[in-house]
């Protein structure tokens, strides 16, 4: 099966291309809370997205699948509503699903739950050490639909300098293989433009077959559209972009075993060049 797509934006007819391109999730990121102390000072991507955001897609995003990650589990305060009235609005708003992201402990995944009660999709982002320690609880929790691994945060959780180390170290392999055995649906990270980059999309995509993911994120690598002024430009790069991730994916449904061995070398190797790199 495909892997589902999903791309960050709140801009209309950003969302309206990548919908055209085929691309499974249009994702509004609304998460702040916490996260600019987490990652001060890297080149990540901090949102700052809205519920008004949702509202302003809902309308458009109809073949895609509307999502929206929150914040995490907290309570009101001066600057923010409580989590209880964001995912209220965010249901209100028509997102079809709703990630809780940075979550710690079993009893934030059954609050968030139960407060969703079943109207939308529900899927986890296991992005701290103490919620990989506990995976095995989480696959067993009712109400839980999708997984997906958020390497950017996780890898910076186990001290590592480059988020794919945990997919050379064996890291997301051990995750993968107990969210497999739990019968979850699960994804992990993201990828860029087939061909492009250190370590290039076609390595991962493969590595995504060989371990059973079912999803991951279009990058920046994949389209920075923050700095791409021109409309048509970005239409091509995702009609070509979506395109050839597909073809590679053909590829990878008939590898063989040596083939996925061969291939999960190839990227150990070049996750160890970009970490010298950065040493």
């Amino acid at each position: 099966m495909p892997l589902t797509l999903m791309y960050i934006t709140n801009n209309r007819e950003i969302a309206s291309i990548a919908q055209k391109a085929q691309v499974d999730r249009i994702w509004v990121d609304m998460e702040y809370i916490g996260k600019e102390e987490r990652q001060k000072g890297m080149n990540t991507v901090k949102s700052y997205h809205t519920i008004e955001d949702l509202v302003r897609l809902r309308p458009i995003v109809k073949t895609s699948q509307l999502m929206a990650r929150v914040n995490p589990m907290h309570e009101a305060t001066k600057n923010y509503c409580s989590s209880k009235e964001e995912i209220e609005n965010t249901i209100r708003a028509g997102a079809d699903i709703i990630m809780l992201p940075m979550f710690k402990t079993i009893r934030e995944i059954e609050d968030f739950i139960s407060i969703v009660n079943g109207r939308t999709k529900v899927q986890l982002l296991v992005e701290t050490a103490e919620a990989a320690s506990i995976i095995s609880e989480i696959c067993k929790i009712n109400g839980v639909d999708e997984i997906h691994i958020g390497l950017n945060d996780l890898h910076l959780a186990y001290k590592k300098k480059f988020m794919f180390e945990l997919l050379a170290d064996g890291t997301v392999e051990r995750l993968c293989g107990i969210m497999k055995e739990h019968g979850i649906k699960y994804g992990f990270g993201g990828i860029a433009r087939v061909g492009f980059g250190m370590l290039p999309a076609e390595y991962i995509i493969a590595e995504h077959y060989r371990l059973g993911s079912s999803a991951a994120i279009l990058s920046r690598g994949f389209c920075d559209a923050n700095i791409i002024e021109n409309p048509s430009d970005i239409e091509k790069l995702f009609l070509e972009g979506v395109k050839n991730i597909r073809n590679k994916e053909k590829e990878y449904v008939n590898f063989t075993d040596e083939q996925f061995a061969r291939n999960k070398d190839i990227v150990k190797q070049k996750v160890d060049e970009i970490v010298l790199l950065k040493s």
